[in-house]
């Protein structure tokens, strides 16, 4: 008697899991039970009653069911959590509710199952100094520091970045120091995404370049931009839209005040596991005069050395049409550093 009573329990307990299991139907016929873990990048992480923990790909499943609701993000963006109920082939259905009855949906549409949360959004970026020094004929020393900041979030974009170098030439007759580069500037630039690819921006520059006789120039823009690409491999996104552009010049009484055009790029791509390649342009064609304009690009090779260690080589071109008087419209810098990132 008692070994009929332990045996009719062990039925009840295999058959009320059986009935309380999630099942996947294949779409050779095959059925497997257990319990849907997740579903990410066409990936479905499965604990089976037989197999423990197996992963089974998207594709080769017709339809599915749960006895739980699961949290379900389709691709239009959808996010709903129910019960999933079997249908057709290539579909799925929920139960709904006295309003809406039992809707079904292609598995296509299914973007992710249960996914796991996303990491908080943090502030990455990088440091980086240089030092030159040299004694013989000519004493020099010059130095330079750069820092890039950036925070990325699902809809927007905040960025951050600054320059400086300092360069001074000792006479090795009088002891006399003569500085030879001096300038600095700051740049902010927010970015709001309307869709996954196309963004609106709002920026703001300020620089200051002693030898180019440059007391202060100031650009604040915004237009649109469109995200081409957006990976660990590569980046590469464009802009387009209007600035104001004030320069004023120590040499000078009167300053540049005009409204222009801003065009540009920013391009990145690592070229091997441990060297990367990064390309910036922006172009301020003056809405009066278009042979009138401000163009500045930075190109930069960058080589890791550990995970966050590198060391870079970089090249900022600076062009403007109307430079101070008695100075020439084209500025070339050639810097090599060592920087940490985070």
């Amino acid at each position: 008697m008692c070994s009929r009573v332990t045996v009719c329990l062990m039925l009840v307990m295999v058959c009320g899991q059986t009935a309380c299991a999630d099942e996947l139907i294949f779409t050779n016929g095959d059925s497997l039970q257990g319990k849907i873990q997740q579903l990410v990048e066409g990936k479905v992480i499965f604990e089976s009653e037989v197999a423990g923990i197996i992963t089974v790909d998207f594709s080769k499943i017709a339809t599915f069911k749960t006895d739980e609701a699961v949290e379900v993000h389709l691709t239009d963006g959808t996010i709903f959590e129910q019960v999933i109920l079997e249908s057709g082939s290539g579909l799925f259905a929920v139960k709904g509710d006295e309003v809406l009855k039992r809707q079904e949906f292609g598995l296509d549409k299914i973007m992710s199952i249960n996914p796991p949360p996303k990491p908080k959004p943090k502030w990455t970026g990088d440091i980086s100094a240089g030092l030159t020094s040299s004694h013989g004929n000519t004493v020099t020393d010059t130095r330079n520091i750069s820092a890039n900041l950036t925070k990325r979030t699902e809809k927007d974009r905040t960025l951050l970045s600054g320059y400086y170098i300092k360069g001074e030439q000792k006479s090795p007759d009088t002891g006399e120091k003569t500085t030879t580069e001096d300038e600095w500037w700051l740049r902010s630039k927010y970015d709001y995404f309307l869709t996954k690819k196309f963004y609106v921006y709002g920026e703001g520059r300020y620089e200051r370049d002693a030898i180019a006789e440059l007391d202060r120039r100031v650009i604040l823009g915004g237009g649109g931009g469109y995200q081409w690409i957006e990976s660990d491999e590569l980046n590469f996104s464009t802009e387009a839209g209007l600035a104001s552009l004030y320069e004023k010049f120590d040499n000078q009484t009167e300053s540049n005040s005009e409204v222009s055009a801003q065009l540009g790029y920013h391009f990145d791509k690592k070229l091997h596991e441990k060297i990367k390649f990064i390309n910036d342009l922006a172009y301020y064609p003056s809405l009066e005069k278009v042979s009138d304009y401000f163009l500045t690009t930075t190109a930069e090779i960058r080589a890791s050395v550990t995970e966050q260690v590198f060391t870079n080589f970089r090249v900022i071109f600076d062009y403007d049409t109307t430079p101070a008087q008695g100075k020439g419209s084209t500025d070339v810098k050639y810097i090599f550093g060592a920087g940490v990132s985070f």
